[in-house]
């Protein structure tokens, strides 16, 4: 099993920038993993995007659930 094989990845759009702490940005994005359609992703970047936190990727179907779901929060 291979497991030095380097995660390649694009952020095709910055979207939004969700919070901030330190030099840190937990942003939603759109992003190209490999050579895969590219997916609306949340998670934790550093300032220059050279190093990523744990995060979430989301489909165009899972992002449309989502957003209908926050819709219907009484917040």
């Amino acid at each position: 099993m291979e497991t030095d094989k380097k995660l390649e990845c694009t952020i095709v759009e910055e979207l939004a920038t969700l919070s901030e702490s330190g030099s840190w940005r937990k942003q939603l994005n759109i992003v190209q993993w490999g050579n895969n359609i590219a997916k609306y992703d949340i998670r934790s970047w550093n300032e220059d995007n050279t190093k990523m936190g744990k995060g979430v990727t989301l489909s165009l179907e899972e992002i449309r659930t989502l957003k209908k779901a926050l819709n219907n929060l009484e917040i």
